[in-house]
């Protein structure tokens, strides 16, 4: 499955974070999860991030995804910067910020350019597994568009199940699948819009040892193919399979 927008200039990463910073209230203090991070995701690479329970791993993923905002620093993705400058920057998210310009970059980056996986899968429980594929693509579309844009959709949505092995499983809901079919599907979801980065949370923290290597192979699959990924994970088996692996501690990442 090809990427449908440009790819960044050659030996320019396609993710680059600089100087970032996070914090979160502790009391009477404030437990500060990042320090000046700095990271570089060339096209095309997978990276693992480890560290101690608690020490900001998951913070990290959603600010590089757009779905936390940084205190400090920047985030820049094919070289544009993805928060809105620190003066004008806002932490909370309120109802009329959907209408500036920086607000509507990150919600497009999180639709067209970003894939989630998280340990929790986060499927609709009333949906089958094809329903539950689609609906990226169908909130990307909006409701106006959806009738012209689903048979392709729906296309892609077969292809990438059946990539991850779930084409005879399209009309099973979430909760007759197996913990490792449900990821594979939250796999797929998180691919079927073509997403230049994949960015995974854990994604074999729920699931048994069988199960967590199945998905792993899903994703070097993947990588195989051209998939950039940026994963989240505890386990060293795991974080064995990128091509990187990356400490955070204290705040800022190191190599492994």
């Amino acid at each position: 499955m090809q990427s449908q927008v440009p790819k960044p200039a050659a030996g320019a990463p396609l993710l680059r974070a600089e100087a970032l910073g996070k914090s979160y209230p502790m009391g009477r203090t404030r437990l500060e999860v990042l320090r000046n991070c700095e990271l570089r995701v060339a096209p095309g690479e997978f990276v693992a991030i480890m560290g101690k329970s608690g020490s900001g791993k998951s913070t990290l993923l959603h600010i590089l995804g757009a779905l936390d905002v940084p205190e400090r620093g920047q985030v820049y993705f094919q070289g544009e910067a993805v928060f809105a400058p620190p003066a004008a920057r806002r932490l909370r998210t309120g109802i009329t910020d959907v209408f500036s310009d920086a607000e509507r970059r990150r919600n497009h980056l999180r639709r067209t350019q970003f894939g989630f996986v998280f340990q929790f899968y986060h499927l609709l429980p009333d949906l089958n597994v094809l329903e539950n594929v689609l609906l990226p693509r169908m909130v990307a579309a909006g409701i106006f568009d959806w009738p012209a844009r689903r048979a392709a959709a729906r296309r892609d949505a077969l292809d990438i199940l059946e990539r991850v092995g779930l084409s005879e499983r399209l009309k099973h809901k979430a909760t007759e699948l197996s913990g490792g079919e449900r990821q594979r599907a939250a796999i797929a979801r998180a691919l079927v819009h073509h997403p230049q980065i994949l960015l995974a949370d854990e994604p074999t923290g729920n699931l048994d040892a069988e199960a967590g290597a199945n998905i792993m192979s899903s994703l070097a699959r993947l990588h195989a193919d051209g998939q950039t990924i940026v994963m989240v994970t505890h386990d060293p088996g795991v974080a064995a399979c990128a091509d990187r692996i990356l400490i955070l501690e204290n705040g800022r990442l190191r190599p492994a």
